[in-house]
């Protein structure tokens, strides 16, 4: 089995919901693989609701490289996949190499991970039905009228799939991922599937 995982990025990706699964990946012996639209350096924000305000104020953040496209993925020669938050989803749902890999994943029930506004990948590929999850309240829409089961908590597994509100929430479900990233590992290791 592969050590590679993908993260998925594009422009507007939130900063702590990419980098800290980025560097956990490599703290548990994994090769994070980041892949966007294309090739090349994409902005990420920060986001926050601040005191006074209603709704959730954007900053700048770091860039992050993607190391390869979504048109180059090829979903066996990685041992799972990172859906990262941020307003990125809203935009890159829509490119037909991310849902076929998503779609890969889920089917092929290997170990997935949504944070925030992820879930919108999730939710085009139209693997979000019957699934339970948690996703940032504001998206809770998005994951409801594609079928799935909205539960506020900062980490929730339905199989295969891991998922948190927010960055507030990395401590709480990015283990529940490595756990099952690192149970494929075994097994494979041990003979037991892929």
């Amino acid at each position: 089995m592969s050590d590679k995982v993908l993260i998925i990025v594009g422009d507007a990706s939130e900063t702590l919901d990419t980098m800290y699964p980025y560097y956990r990946l490599q703290e548990g012996g994994f090769d994070p693989v980041v892949a966007g639209p294309q090739r090349g350096t994409f902005q990420m924000v920060m986001h926050e609701v601040k005191p006074g305000w209603t709704i959730t104020k954007e900053w700048e953040g770091y860039t992050i490289e993607a190391q390869i496209a979504f048109s180059e993925i090829v979903p066996e020669d990685y041992a799972g996949i990172m859906i990262s938050g941020g307003r990125a989803p809203e935009y890159i749902r829509y490119d037909e190499h991310l849902i076929e890999a998503t779609c890969w994943f889920m089917d092929h029930e290997k170990p997935v991970a949504s944070v925030c506004h992820g879930v919108e990948v999730l939710a085009y590929a139209d693997r979000v039905r019957d699934r339970r999850m948690a996703t940032v309240p504001k998206c809770k829409f998005d994951l409801e009228v594609c079928g799935g089961i909205f539960v506020d908590e900062p980490c929730v597994v339905d199989g295969n799939l891991v998922s948190g509100r927010t960055f507030h929430d990395n401590g709480r479900y990015f283990g529940a991922f490595m756990d099952l990233l690192e149970k494929s590992r075994t097994a494979a290791t041990n003979g037991v599937g892929a």
